[in-house]
């Protein structure tokens, strides 16, 4: 295992759950971020997906500094030096490339590549990665297709995403080969059009006790 696997490792062990965040920018990141980590969930992850996202992550980084920031939807090596540069500990993608692999490395920053299958899984290996983000979860195949994948590549371990609720994410937390899994339930939509931190908080308090 590379260095910067053991640091994703260890970051990823802090919770069972890493919220997937989708903001538009500062003010509606740093409240929802205070909000999750009072609930006991540190590990955030920010996709990339709205232009406010990297200033949110610049926001968050200063404002709440208990939390251990991700950038999410990492599609080019443009976008990881971007997302360091505004604060990001670690990366994760989609999916996996061999120049994300390479920006990663020349960053020296943690990086959780996305798999779908075998093969893919297989590739990253090779390259040395043995923590993987398996995305999407349940329309890849869900927690039956990830214990299986455990029995012929018994060395890697997953952070399962992608269409998982609180009742799905202890399926996936009872696996030898899942750290934890990443989702979105723990902030509901109508909680945060509602400023409702409370909720929020609630809803992390819950999921960060799923594997005690």
């Amino acid at each position: 295992m590379t260095s910067t696997d053991a640091a994703l490792l260890a970051t990823l062990r802090l919770a069972p759950v890493v919220p997937v965040l989708t903001v538009n920018g500062p003010e509606d990141a740093v409240p929802l971020a205070h909000a999750l980590v009072a609930g006991g969930l540190r590990v955030l992850e920010v996709t990339l997906r709205t232009e406010g996202a990297l200033r949110a992550i610049e926001a968050m980084a200063r404002e709440v500094p208990d939390a251990v920031l991700g950038a999410g939807t990492i599609l080019s090596p443009a976008q990881a030096k971007e997302a360091k540069d505004a604060g990001s500990t670690f990366l994760v993608s989609p999916g996996a490339t061999e120049a994300l692999v390479r920006a990663a490395d020349d960053l020296a920053i943690p990086f959780l590549p996305g798999v779908a299958t075998a093969s893919e899984a297989m590739r990253m290996a090779e390259a040395g990665r043995r923590i993987l983000k398996f995305f999407p979860a349940e329309p890849a195949g869900g927690a039956a297709y990830l214990k299986a994948l455990g029995a012929p590549l018994p060395d890697l371990l997953f952070c399962p995403t992608g269409g998982i609720d609180a009742a799905k994410a202890k399926s996936y937390l009872a696996l030898k080969n899942v750290v934890c899994v990443g989702g979105s339930w723990v902030m509901p939509a109508d909680a945060l059009k509602a400023g409702d931190w409370a909720t929020v908080t609630a809803l992390a308090r819950e999921a960060a006790a799923l594997r005690g």
